[in-house]
């Protein structure tokens, strides 16, 4: 009697699960996390961004799709807007950012009112537009606090013109630009280890000499993140200029003749041109910082700890 071979059973393969097989690609599942973020950005930036350029190359005015960018840098009307933009935006952006580092760079040390002072530096952010400009009005205006009070000691016999020109705007720049800037500076401050300025105590270095050869080259790439934030902030300023500013002549500003050819004048193809070259124009200012900014020091800042 012969026995008889038991063939072993083969169990069939077990098949992974999508979960791993996503893995063995390189694909985590939690990237599901950022669809949400992708679906804003593309709804509410891409898609309008695009509808933009489309709308700009159809000129109502004009026969061919560029025309109205020629017709931009062709009218003295339309380009001037531009260095007028340039000449509030960008003086505007450093004096915030300059202002910002020194105050960001002491208030990184515990001292008594700290609080009470870093809210009362960032309360302009609370504030809209309107009702700033509207505050503005009455203490810088001709017949406003201010002109009241050096009239009234004798310092000056007429109103200083503060408002409704160019000053009235960068004024509003400043004040409405400068707590985002110290937030951030003040972040970027906060991260830098103490006891690198400690070193440098004790090697003699002074106080100037330790902010600049040690505090100030760490500060610089985040001062530059914080300039192309600022600048974006700036270059688009419109409520300021209407109100504060002068519309027809220094404070002609580039979203403001977006605003009246596509809102006035009825023209939206020219109106997404000039807003086209707005953004283009905050692109190459963006690029050329953060260009600079590949240049700085760019390792930790905390002494080792990453």
């Amino acid at each position: 009697m012969t026995a008889t071979a038991v063939k072993p059973v083969v169990e069939p393969p077990i098949k992974p699960s999508l979960r791993l097989r996503l893995a063995e690609r390189g694909i985590d599942m939690r990237l599901l996390l950022l669809v949400p973020s992708v679906v804003v950005v593309l709804v509410l930036f891409v898609y309008p961004f695009i509808f933009g350029i489309q709308l700009s190359l159809t000129p109502q005015r004009f026969n061919n799709p560029f025309d109205n960018y020629r017709a931009f840098f062709s009218d003295p009307y339309y380009f001037s807007s531009l260095s007028n933009t340039l000449a509030i935006a960008v003086p505007a952006t450093f004096v915030n950012v300059f202002a910002a580092v020194p105050i960001a760079v002491r208030m990184r040390h515990a001292f008594r009112g700290r609080r009470l002072l870093a809210a009362a530096l960032v309360v302009p952010v609370s504030l809209g537009t309107v009702f700033l400009a509207d505050g503005m009005l009455n203490v810088l205006g001709p017949a406003g606090w201010l002109n009241k009070a050096l009239i009234g000691i004798g310092l000056i016999d007429d109103p200083i013109r503060l408002t409704n020109n160019w000053w009235g705007v960068f004024l509003s720049l400043v004040v409405s630009g400068f707590p985002f800037a110290f937030l951030l500076m003040l972040a970027y401050a906060s991260g830098i280890d103490p006891s690198l300025e400690s070193a440098a105590a004790t090697l003699g270095a002074s106080r100037g000499q330790r902010f600049r050869y040690v505090i100030f080259p760490l500060l610089l790439p985040g001062a530059a993140v914080t300039l192309c934030l600022n600048f974006v902030m700036a270059f688009s300023v419109f409520p300021s200029a209407v109100l504060l500013g002068d519309p027809s002549g220094s404070s002609r500003v580039l979203a403001l003749i977006a605003y009246q050819e596509a809102q006035e004048r009825l023209d939206p193809s020219m109106g997404s041109a000039v807003a086209m070259l707005l953004a283009a124009a905050q692109l190459v200012f963006v690029v050329l910082v953060l260009g600079a900014r590949s240049l700085l020091y760019r390792g930790p800042a905390t002494g080792g700890k990453g």
